[in-house]
């Protein structure tokens, strides 16, 4: 929420702050209040909460298909994006082919509910230099109807606006791409 807008992220798209009665990519926003919207997709309204999971309304495109495939689209500055979840909690992900493990920040830690603090600590080396951090292992990760179990990750004191999306999650995948198309086949 920002204010009287609502912040949609619609397929993966670039975050884009909608005023009521506005529409974005499809959806469109009939109501704010609080930490709360209601938006209309295809004819379908559905309230919304700061932090739920990701939603899915009839009449979008699927991101995925039957639990083993996911379709990922780039965004504008090429970057795969994609809504997801976390043991249940909602998350925003790139995917990221150079890191080893998925990596959180310890905001969207602390907002998931994850007790990282009982993990390893581990230093890491990272783009952005040496980083500590707390090894742990996700219960589950989710994109589209795609679930991975049992998934390491770090958390890390870093501020970053996603959840970076590592080999521990994307070597359970074959993955190709195409353009600006990215698809992901689950392996196991």
């Amino acid at each position: 929420m920002l204010g009287s807008k609502a912040l949609l992220i619609v397929d993966g798209s670039p975050p884009k702050g909608v005023a009521v009665g506005e529409t974005f990519l499809g959806v469109k926003v009939i109501s704010t209040e609080g930490d709360h919207a209601v938006v209309e997709i295809a004819g379908k309204r559905q309230a919304m909460r700061v932090g739920d999971a990701p939603s899915s309304v009839g009449g979008s495109i699927p991101s995925s298909v039957g639990g083993a495939r996911v379709v990922l689209s780039a965004s504008s500055g090429g970057h795969f994006m994609t809504q997801g979840q976390i043991n249940g909690k909602a998350a925003q992900f790139m995917v990221d082919t150079g890191a080893t493990v998925v990596s959180i920040s310890q905001r969207d830690a602390e907002r998931m509910g994850l007790n990282f603090r009982s993990g390893q600590v581990v230093q890491m080396s990272t783009a952005n230099g040496v980083i500590t951090g707390w090894r742990i292992k996700l219960t589950s990760v989710q994109v589209g109807d795609v679930v991975v179990y049992g998934v390491d990750a770090v958390v890390n004191a870093a501020e970053m606006p996603f959840v970076l999306l590592g080999n521990s999650f994307l070597t359970r995948f074959n993955m190709t791409r195409t353009n600006d198309k990215m698809v992901l086949e689950k392996q196991y």
